[in-house]
């Protein structure tokens, strides 16, 4: 007999594991500039514990990164962050939040690949970071709508000036959202699926 002792199998908590009734997933990705709240969403919105990649900042971005209004930031993303959602018994939302600064930004084309749509996050203190942001995603085909982050200290618009500011097509939903909040934040999500779904009904001379 092998007096071994036998190391414990290692997996999943039982709280992460897939539900069996689960017939269909969906990739979506977080994106958005450095700082606008992506990791906090995730972690608001993700059922399992996430996945993220943060790391302290240190003085080898300063000159770097732009970190004006969000000067009180001491960690960022660089890689990405991971959650998951199931919105239904068969429908299951992976979810890919994106690095924000650009340095990072080839990592995107990965967290691309099979994503059916993207949230994109906009903090109004920062409304140039966007602007790149969407124009990737347009370059790639990726369907997004866009979220304003709630942030206490931050300038309020009417949604029709933003859309103007922005250049956001009048068919690209434009909502409000506070990433610290589970509900808002997978109203968000909500939001990307009824649009993407739009898209599939709707035909595109009509868009």
């Amino acid at each position: 007999m092998d007096s071994r002792i036998s190391e414990p199998v290692l997996g999943p908590r039982s709280e992460d594991t897939l539900p069996a009734s689960v017939t269909t997933a969906v990739k979506v990705v977080i994106v958005g500039g450095f700082g606008v709240g992506k990791t906090t969403l995730v972690g608001a919105v993700s059922e399992i514990r996430p996945l993220t990649t943060e790391e302290t900042m240190t003085q080898a971005g300063a000159g770097v990164d732009d970190i004006a209004g969000v000067e009180r930031k001491t960690e960022t993303t660089v890689a990405m962050d991971f959650g998951r959602i199931t919105l239904s018994d068969e429908l299951v939302l992976y979810l890919f939040g994106t690095p924000g600064q650009q340095r990072f930004w080839f990592l995107w084309n990965g967290l691309f690949e099979g994503a059916l749509g993207a949230v994109v996050l906009i903090d109004t203190r920062r409304l140039e970071d966007s602007f790149d942001v969407m124009c990737r995603l347009e370059e790639r085909g990726v369907p997004f709508v866009v979220a304003i982050n709630a942030f206490p200290d931050a300038p309020s618009y009417p949604m029709s000036e933003l859309r103007e500011a922005m250049d956001i097509p009048d068919t690209v939903p434009l909502i409000d959202c506070d990433a610290r909040s589970r509900g808002s934040s997978r109203d968000a999500l909500l939001t990307l699926l009824r649009y993407l779904h739009t898209l599939t009904t709707t035909p595109p001379e009509s868009r």
